[in-house]
């Protein structure tokens, strides 16, 4: 055991540096407080039905509380018989949000470094390098809690699959599975996709150096076991990868059911919508300085000494209004913001690291490893693929024939790959230093970098705007906004337009001079160890302290303990209003809500009190969304509301903007029997129908449903009777009484995998009528009547996860066992010679 700890030592020492950043930099999180997460707000409130039955130790997979409901695979289902799942959740009880995924960010791209073959402290400086990227920081801050819990397993991930493609392929295949199970696990399908992309260039790359070595055999041998290990991962994540397939293709990222009537694309995202948040060209400079475009949409905050305050001062405003004025205007005024990029708004830039950015271009011009040629070659095809609208030729292909890859949004997301190469290549270029035996030619490369990076960043400092504007695109949208704010005065107007942009240069030229400062003092250690002046370990631990000061100072703009607050307050944070208050007293299980101040997309209000007919979630029904866009984008349709139960409806005054609420008398219950069918030929027609309907007395029915109906047996009783009797969102059952053979309308969503209708305890057709609810025949007489939803996807999936998890686990011990197997057997010291002998 001692001489495990004194092999281990340095690891031990590493990993309790790693705690202490974690407690340092996320202090309040020990505190008992938490982050004030937008985002997180949204997902609880989307959540609200399912953690109120979880909390009675009953687990739903469908809620109602959102956009007149859907599945809860997107949104939160457990996975008891994934291992993964266990260890997630013990992660969750050991450390507090979001100190986890912090804790693991740096212990897995510690795990690459040393994989790598760099020395502990130098690997140390890597992990800080990747781990304080301020995109993993700002995801933090937002609540992107999947999104950066995927990022942390990209690093283990390449990390094993380096040691498998090394020959080690027990241990490295083990890890792959265990590592990519979680990364899958982590339900973040874009950023999974975005890491595939660049493991495609990796084999590539490996497989051509195979042939050239002629050694494809044993390379064949190491993709095997990459093949083995993937299969394994997705088995262990069975459940939630075929739950989520299944309900993907029904989601605003499946196929479209409108032909004529919509805007929206066949299949996939649309392409504006998908490329909403592209990164421009000209900001890959925030890669070495963060405020070449200002920095976040609200970060920055200008004072008195700032040239937007001065102009305004100039033009008679006294100071303390002036600087609420200019506060006000870099925050909201379109064109007029302190970021001046065409994103509709950004969190904060992709800041690499002055030290990481310096050392990157040097590892170019030093390493001669074909590990660099793969490493540009990610960031050069990540790069261009997050300018999206910006430089569509290479996203369009993509986004036209890539599979997939017009699922997902934010194209920008896919710079969180090229955040790991930067470090990657940044630091394997000390180790070319350390081993190099010619450090004189070394040492040229160094100065010729200093010379392009130096050179650079000096002119931001000297010439800002010769290399950018600093003029937002729609900075005369912001011109005409300020002159009728300023009473028509254009020069006004036009003064203070100008001051913004010295503004913007002041902020860019403030952190190029911050950024050479670090480049120089990089250079200079660089140097000195070139030079025999400090050892390596010395070299190490001064990067090291180099990286995290650059880092941090930079992160703590996006992450400051004012972010934190505490839990009660949090918990506080969403308070009902009067009218709410009013609402929530209604007894009637499934009754919804429509907010019309609301929006459709991302109200995360509404549904923490009521089931609302809008919500929070970017994975909704896409024959909803086509309802919705359909019937209430240009107005409300009375008709619509009504078939889907909506029992009160919300508004404001538009002068006063005084909320208000009124029931809706017209609203037609849980379920009904109708009168009468009409038949559609095909969607668009459908939805032409329902714009203009009686949703008591008739129903709209698509005749792919023909079949199901004996319209021979259907009969007429205006008497007849059908009442919700006992409501669980994944299990409803209904009463029903009737001297005839009716059709009756649920005002549930329709969603053919996983419901079932039972009569009486026996399995019935049901179908689809009003282009979105159940409906169902239901024959003469008194029957109970059950909705269950029991997805295949999700059950039959369970039990997939629990093989491949006990193999996984088998598999992973295997490979312990293997690896101390191979470990040589101390031998016993020589006794001493005898004397007499």
């Amino acid at each position: 055991m001692n001489n495990w700890f004194k092999r281990n030592g340095t690891h031990l020492a590493v990993i309790a540096f790693f705690l202490a950043i974690c407690f340092f930099f996320l202090t309040p999180a020990f505190q008992g407080k938490t982050l004030g997460q937008s985002d997180v707000l949204g997902a609880q409130s989307t959540q609200k039905e399912i953690m109120d039955y979880r909390a009675k130790d009953t687990t739903i997979l469908w809620t109602n509380q959102i956009f007149g409901g859907m599945p809860a695979f997107q949104i939160w289902a457990p996975y008891p018989d994934n291992i993964t799942t266990h260890i997630i959740t013990a992660l969750k009880v050991t450390f507090p949000n979001p100190v986890d995924t912090l804790l693991l960010l740096l212990l897995g791209s510690y795990f690459l470094f040393i994989v790598l073959k760099l020395n502990p402290w130098l690997a140390a400086a890597g992990a800080v390098a990747f781990t304080f990227s301020s995109y993993n920081i700002i995801l933090l801050v937002a609540g992107h809690s999947n999104q950066a819990f995927a990022i942390a397993f990209f690093a283990p991930i390449l990390g094993s699959i380096i040691l498998t493609l090394r020959g080690k392929h027990i241990l490295g295949g083990s890890l792959t599975a265990f590592f990519l199970a979680m990364e899958i696990r982590a339900n973040h399908v874009q950023m999974t996709y975005y890491l595939l992309l660049s493991l495609i260039i990796l084999v590539g790359i490996e497989l051509y150096h195979a042939f050239k070595a002629k050694k494809v055999q044993p390379f064949l041998k190491s993709l095997a076991y990459i093949g083995g290990a993937t299969l394994l991962a997705l088995a262990v994540n069975a459940s939630s990868l075929w739950s989520t397939y299944d309900y993907g293709t029904e989601t605003i990222r499946g196929k479209s059911n409108l032909t004529q009537t919509s805007s929206e694309p066949s299949n996939g995202l649309g392409r504006e919508y998908a490329y909403q948040w592209s990164q421009g060209v000209g900001e890959c400079f925030t890669f070495l300085i963060p405020n070449a475009y200002g920095g976040g949409s609200g970060t920055e905050v200008l004072d008195q000494n700032s040239e937007t305050a001065k102009a305004l001062i100039a033009k008679g405003v006294p100071e303390d209004q002036a600087v609420n004025y200019t506060r006000q205007i870099t925050a909201s005024v379109p064109g007029m913001t302190t970021y001046w990029g065409n994103k509709p708004g950004t969190s904060g830039p992709y800041y690499f690291g002055a030290v990481v950015c310096f050392l990157f271009l040097f590892g170019l011009l030093i390493i001669k490893n074909r590990i660099k040629w793969w490493l540009l070659a990610t960031v050069i095809l990540t790069m261009l693929l997050s300018f999206g609208r910006n430089m569509p030729f290479l996203s369009d292909i993509f986004f036209n024939y890539f599979p997939l890859y017009n699922k997902f949004r934010a194209v920008e997301s896919i710079l969180a790959v090229a955040s790991i190469c930067f470090p990657i290549l940044a630091f394997l270029a000390i180790q070319e230093i350390i081993d190099a035996k010619d450090r004189n030619v070394i040492l040229k490369k160094l100065l010729l970098s200093l010379y392009i990076v130096g050179g650079l960043t000096l002119l931001f400092i000297v010439l800002p705007d010769l290399i950018l504007s600093f003029r937002a695109e729609d900075q005369a949208t912001g011109i005409t906004y300020l002159t009728q704010a300023f009473q028509n005065n254009a020069a006004m107007a036009n003064d203070v337009a100008n001051a913004i942009v010295k503004d913007r240069i002041s902020l860019a030229r403030a952190d190029a001079i911050r950024t050479l400062i670090f480049v120089l003092l990089t250079f200079g250690i660089v140097w000195a160890f070139i030079k025999q002046k400090i050892n390596i370990l010395t070299l190490s631990i001064a990067l090291l302290a180099l990286t995290l000061i650059d880092m941090w100072q930079v992160d703590r703009r996006y992450l400051k303990n004012e972010n934190f607050q505490d839990k009660m307050e949090a918990a506080q944070a969403i308070k009902p209003r009067e009218v709410d208050q009013f609402i929530m007293k209604d007894k009637d299980p499934d009754y919804r809500v429509f907010d019309a101040t609301a929006d459709f997309r991302s109200d995360s209000f509404n549904p923490f009190f009521h089931k609302s007919i809008t919500g929070y979630s970017a994975a909704r029904l896409k024959r909803y969304e086509e309802l919705f866009l359909s019937q209430f984008t240009k107005s409300i349709n009375q008709d619509v509301l009504d078939m889907l139960n909506t029992k009160y409806i919300i508004s404001a005054d538009p002068k006063t903007q005084n909320v208000s609420m009124r029931v809706n008398e017209t609203a037609c219950g849980n379920a009904w029997f109708v009168k009468s069918i009409k038949y559609a030929e095909n969607a668009d027609q459908e939805m032409q129908a329902i714009s203009s309907f009686d949703p008591k007395n008739e129903a709209i029915v698509d005749k792919q449903y023909k079949s199901v109906i004996d319209e021979k047996q259907l009969g007429s009783n205006p008497a007849g009777k059908i009442d919700l009797v006992s409501y669980s969102p994944d299990h409803m059952i209904y009463q029903s009484g009737s001297t005839a053979s009716q059709i009756a309308i649920f005002s549930e969503i329709y969603y053919n995998k996983g419901w079932k209708m039972l009569i009486d305890g026996v399995e019935k057709p049901y179908f689809r009528a009003n282009y979105v609810l159940r409906a169902a025949q239901i024959p003469t007489g008194n029957h109970k009547i059950e909705f269950i939803f029991h997805p295949t996807s999700y059950y039959a999936g369970e039990n997939i996860s629990l093989a491949g998890s006990i193999l996984l686990v088998l598999a992973l011990g295997g490979a312990i066992y293997t690896e101390n197997k191979k470990k040589p057997v101390a031998k016993p010291a020589a006794k001493p010679a005898d004397k007499k002998a």
